[in-house]
């Protein structure tokens, strides 16, 4: 959601900074500010709201300097205040942030046993106090910041200047997108390529793992190892459009890869990585723990989360709960108990399916909770208490970034509500609290590791005329919603089943022609879950195993292909095991030639039943 826009440059800057910020500003925001070196000084200028309040402010004070940084911030560590705007800087260096930093706890102990005072609740701080005292420490700036960033573990991306330094800006990327803009006699940083529509169509994007050391003249762009690599320069062909699909070739590919980013900043919104405690809304904390029941109401996608949503509600919260979908819920005349809440989560906050279900609830006494992702909804808007997921705009009609975004923000909901009725042990909630702050790099190590084989295997199931997927637990939903991605975009006639049922029906399907796709981590389950695929072997069947490096020991010999997760908590599986379903669904899709963004007969948001 936060965008990040740089300039190292020959004319005054602040003014350019804040017309590439709004250029940004269909990500979501609540505060913005710039920062630029006037006469070799950091001088700053932020505002909580919207950016005709920074506006405001630069009238009076408007910093001068050819040299700056921007930032416009969704609040998620730390509230929506001026105090824990970016930039944040001390005397020497100013840095503006995306995505989180997961030991930022460890890393502010540290700090603060040197006498470094923080001001904000924001992780982004850690990083200023560790540049500044590399600084101290006599190391010259590109030094001072790349051990910084050695320190620093998540995903994120940065910028960073210094004081008494006007030609020089340094960042990185590990995770959330970073691009570089070639200019005449100047050089840009921004977290998306629209923001330097105006300035620069000559565009290079860094890849995960990339630093930059930025001047008038050029870029350097290395490794961690201070290796020089080369990434393309593209030229693009910016339009008026609120967004771009950047270096990807469809929306739906960009969206995939936005998810360690979108996800770190939903997270953030709701869980303090120095205590691992997940914050809420003190009435929804009510509403949550005094509910006799939850109802879980959603449609396509969305509904598939809510099903995640039930395991997560029933096995860690201890709250009954049910779930149903939209477009049937409210023509079976449900009985709505008494001090019953009811969660709709919907990325457009308009499906009528789901709007007129809420209706419903509403008559019925419930108190309703949206998780919506569309800010000012008709769903927001008639709702008691909402929850927004920060996906930003998701233009790929088949989602990705919505889904993982809605899950993240119910899996927080789980653990908050478990807290407060002490359903689970201290250790257990802390392990579950501690395996979200993980999530944002095992979802960045999914994207870099699987894509290649994925691609790969992609040529072979688009062969196919039908595709079986196979889950157990929280998997289930996952292999129901991996079919409905394959279904949407590819084509091809695919289902979604509990393992534990493939013989009771859909075993009668099985022969050469259909790849299996099963899901299926290493976890309780697992070894019920191999048992369907011995099954399925028997009888010819081609299966395609999404699993972690146990259970591909244990199984993968057995399949025609395989694909390794990393090994995580069960808690946050289905968050991390829908990414190598998105993949599969896209490069088959593509494979096949078919519109990507834009599969026939879908739209984006559903508003006639």
């Amino acid at each position: 959601m936060c965008g990040i826009i740089g300039i190292v440059g020959k004319e005054e800057v602040a003014q350019r900074l804040v017309d590439g910020l709004r250029r940004l500003e269909y990500r979501g925001y609540d505060s913005a500010g710039i920062a630029t070196l006037d006469h070799g000084k950091i001088e700053r200028v932020r505002a909580e709201g919207k950016l005709i309040n920074l506006d405001e402010k630069l009238k009076t004070d408007k910093p001068r300097g050819t040299t700056g940084i921007g930032h416009t911030r969704w609040a998620t560590h730390g509230g929506p205040t001026e105090r824990n705007a970016h930039p944040h800087a001390s005397a020497t260096v100013a840095v503006v942030h995306n995505g989180i930093i997961e030991n930022y706890g460890e890393l502010k102990a540290e700090l603060q046993q040197r006498q470094y005072r923080f001001e904000t609740d924001t992780d982004t701080e850690v990083v200023v106090h560790l540049v500044t005292d590399n600084l101290k420490q006599g190391m010259a700036p590109l030094d001072a910041a790349n051990a910084a960033f050695d320190r620093l573990e998540g995903a994120y991306a940065l910028a960073v200047i210094f004081a008494n330094e006007n030609n020089l800006m340094v960042g990185v990327r590990n995770g959330p997108p970073l691009a570089v803009g070639y200019g005449e006699g100047e050089m840009y940083l921004a977290s998306d390529s629209y923001a330097l529509a105006p300035m620069t169509k000559k565009i290079s994007f860094l890849e995960d793992g990339d630093r930059v050391h930025v001047t008038c003249e050029g870029v350097t762009v290395y490794d961690r190892a201070g290796n020089t690599l080369k990434r393309p320069i593209r030229i693009t062909a910016q339009s008026g459009a609120t967004t771009s699909k950047g270096e990807y070739r469809h929306f739906m590919l960009k969206e995939i890869h936005e998810q360690p980013s979108v996800i770190a900043d939903t997270l953030n919104s709701f869980v303090n990585p120095a205590t691992l405690q997940i914050t809420l809304p003190p009435e929804i904390v009510e509403a949550l723990d005094s509910a006799s029941r939850i109802t879980l109401v959603a449609c396509g996608t969305a509904f598939y989360a809510c099903m995640v949503a039930k395991y997560w509600f029933e096995q860690v919260a201890r709250i009954p709960c049910e779930i149903d979908v939209a477009s049937e819920f409210r023509y079976r005349e449900a009985p709505m108990p008494q001090g019953g809440l009811a969660i709709f989560v919907s990325q457009s906050g308009e499906t009528v399916d789901t709007l007129e279900a809420l209706r419903y609830c509403k008559r019925q006494g419930q108190t309703i909770l949206s998780i919506v992702n569309t800010i000012e909804s008709t769903i927001e808007r008639e709702s008691d208490l909402v929850l927004h997921t920060l996906a930003g705009p998701e233009i790929g009609v088949a989602s990705t970034k919505a889904f993982t975004t809605q899950l993240t923000t119910l899996a927080c909901l789980a653990l908050s509500v478990s807290a407060e009725k002490k359903s689970q042990s201290t250790e257990a909630l802390g392990a579950m609290a501690e395996a979200l702050r993980h999530l944002p790099a095992l979802v960045t190590k999914v994207l870099k590791d699987c894509v290649a084989p994925i691609e790969k295997i992609a040529a072979d199931i688009a062969e196919a005329r039908d595709v079986l997927y196979l889950g157990r637990g929280l998997m289930y939903p996952i292999a129901l919603e991996g079919a409905l991605k394959l279904k949407e975009i590819s084509y091809i006639h695919a289902e979604g089943y509990a393992a534990g049922e493939m013989k009771h029906g859909p075993i009668a399907l099985i022969d050469q022609d259909v790849p299996v796709v099963t899901i299926a981590p290493a976890d309780a389950l697992f070894e019920k879950t191999a048992s369907n695929v011995q099954e399925t072997i028997a009888r010819g069947g081609q299966v395609l195993l999404f699993s972690d490096q146990p259970g591909i020991n244990k199984l993968a010999e057995k399949c025609r292909w395989s694909v390794v997760m990393p090994q995580a908590h069960s808690f946050i599986t289905p968050i991390l095991y829908v990414i190598p379903a998105q993949l599969l669904a896209y490069y088959v899709a593509v494979c096949k030639g078919t519109d990507v963004d834009q599969p026939r007969n879908l739209a984006k948001s559903v508003t006639v039943e």
